[in-house]
């Protein structure tokens, strides 16, 4: 019964780090949202948990797996436009997010509990700050 209570706790912890993130995009008007970051990081602590407990060899495969896939989703969210006769591209960081999230799930699935708070909170600082208060173009 101990190992359901940690594993919720596990998933639930997931979505919601995941989704803090997420509800930080959205706050900026970007693609990607909090159920987005959510599924992404909980997905990531699930196929974590499984890796250990129901493979148990050669666990690394499907972490590798996970990264791989990240990358798909992060295409999915990179544009390339032109304005103005400029390029521009958009959704970088949010791609970058969604990878960096799904990095917590799997720290959450392999019971690094205070590590990943810790980086979701260094994850949500570098989101929060905003570059063009102290670059000048």
């Amino acid at each position: 019964m101990e190992h359901y209570v940690y594993f919720t706790f596990q998933i639930i912890l997931a979505i919601i780090l995941g989704g803090m993130l997420g509800w930080q995009r959205v706050a900026v008007g970007k693609e990607a949202g909090p159920r987005t970051f959510a599924l992404v990081s909980a997905g990531s602590a699930l196929f974590t948990i499984l890796s250990i407990n129901a493979f148990g060899v050669e666990t690394g495969r499907v972490a590798a797996q996970i990264v791989t896939g990240i990358g798909f989703l992060g295409v999915g969210v990179i544009v390339h436009k032109q304005k103005r006769g400029e390029d521009i591209v958009t959704g970088l960081t949010t791609a970058a997010g969604l990878w960096a999230v799904a990095s917590l799930g799997m720290a959450i699935g392999v019971g690094w509990i205070w590590e990943s708070i810790i980086a979701a909170i260094l994850f949500l600082f570098v989101l929060l700050f905003n570059e063009s208060k102290f670059i000048k173009k």
